[in-house]
């Protein structure tokens, strides 16, 4: 991060990157996900909590944002040298959809999970989220709504405005076009707006921790570092296998 974005980050709990990832990356993405779902209905659009798990099992140019370029650096400052993915999934919203609750750990006590702190120049980050846009998501069609600066937050937010029952100008939608990654820390009061944009709206979420910690089941490689559980042996990058280890401090002697 620049001088601007490590102070937009600490101020807002969440920065947008654009261009995380390239057009002609994103065009194939759709295109693989396009076929996809003219074969199972899944594939073309979720209702409620329902979402499809495990984008980085569907080819390398989904496994490829594991290690992004553009983002792993970010990642490096907010959670440290040692850092694991967590978990990955995909929300696809079809128009109409009613959204999701807002969503985030109270402040008090301290969630070992989701937390945010910064002492001495350093930000340190619990559960930490890539998302990125497969399709553009305009001003006013809904979707990643936060409330900024919530992750430093002493108090919780109003249940009614959580539950979006009722509108408040401090619930704010996150707009991006098609390739942009909106990076933020879980401490963060996040949520779904109600979905109004023309078409679906596709969405997938990488999420990544320190190295010690895991807030999911989600384990890859349940014998130490051994891939294959997914039979990927020959197509990580060695940062890829890191990354992909399961929590625990010792086994990330190496730093990435």
């Amino acid at each position: 991060m620049n001088e601007e974005e490590r102070y937009l980050f600490d101020l807002q709990g969440y920065l947008v990157i654009p261009n995380a990832i390239e057009p002609e990356t994103v065009t194939a993405m759709n295109a693989w996900i396009d076929t996809q779902a003219e074969r199972d209905e899944k594939w073309r659009g979720q209702t409620g909590n329902a979402h499809i798990d495990s984008p980085i099992l569907w080819g390398p140019l989904f496994r490829n944002l594991i290690d992004n370029p553009r983002i792993l650096p970010c990642l490096k400052e907010t959670l440290g040298a040692k850092l694991r993915l967590d978990h990955d999934y995909a929300i696809f919203l079809q128009p109409g959809h009613t959204g999701l609750k807002l969503h985030g750990p109270n402040t008090t006590p301290f969630d070992p999970c989701h937390y945010y702190r910064c002492y001495n120049g350093q930000i340190y980050c619990g559960l930490t989220v890539a998302t990125y846009a497969l399709t553009d998501t305009p001003p006013g069609t809904g979707g990643l709504a936060i409330v900024p600066g919530s992750h430093k937050s002493n108090f919780e937010c109003p249940a009614d405005i959580k539950r979006l029952e009722r509108a408040s100008s401090i619930v704010q939608q996150i707009s991006a076009k098609a390739g942009d990654c909106i990076l933020f820390t879980e401490a963060l009061v996040h949520g779904t707006l109600p979905w109004q944009g023309p078409g679906v709206r596709r969405t997938l979420f990488f999420k990544y921790a320190p190295c010690s910690i895991a807030w999911s089941n989600q384990t890859y490689f349940p014998s130490g570092g051994t891939p294959g559980a997914i039979g990927l042996e020959s197509e990580l990058t060695e940062a890829q296998r890191i990354l992909l280890s399961p929590p625990g401090a010792v086994d990330f002697a190496k730093k990435l």
